[in-house]
C-alpha cells in the first residue's frame, strides 16, 4: 500500500461467538486479510451492543459464555477493500458491513527483522 494519502476503511460487525467452519469468525477475517496482503486490520471487542435482533448484548461475570460485539476495521486502498468485501460476502452469514473514505497523513513502521 502506498502508505499515505486516500484510502477506504472497512468495517465489520459481527459476534463474538459468530463462527465460520468451527472457527471465530473474527479469526477468519483477519487470517483472510493477511492472505489477502492487506495494509492493517484490527479487531476491537466491545462490552456491550445491540444488533438487528434488537438483544442487548453485555458482559457479565455470571455468565458462562459471552456474545459481544466485535468489530473488525481494515484499512487499505479502495480496490483492494473492495475486493476484500467480495470474500466477506462468501464467509459471513449475518453482520453489517460498512465503508468510509479517510486519509492517512502518517505511517511509521520498522522493518521485519
Amino acid at each position: 500500500m502506498n502508505s499515505i494519502g486516500k484510502k477506504k476503511i472497512l468495517r465489520l460487525y459481527i459476534d463474538s461467538l459468530d463462527k465460520y467452519d468451527h472457527t471465530p469468525l473474527w479469526e477468519v477475517v483477519l487470517q483472510k486479510a493477511k492472505e489477502e496482503s492487506l495494509a492493517g486490520a484490527t479487531i476491537f471487542k466491545g462490552i456491550a451492543g445491540m444488533g438487528p435482533h434488537s438483544k442487548i448484548h453485555t458482559f457479565s461475570l455470571l455468565s458462562m459464555s459471552e456474545n459481544l460485539p466485535i468489530i473488525v476495521e481494515i484499512i487499505d486502498n479502495e480496490e483492494k477493500i473492495v475486493n476484500f468485501a467480495k470474500t466477506l460476502e462468501k464467509i459471513v452469514d449475518e453482520g453489517l458491513v460498512t465503508l468510509t473514505d479517510t486519509e492517512v497523513i502518517q505511517y511509521k513502521h520498522k522493518e521485519s527483522k
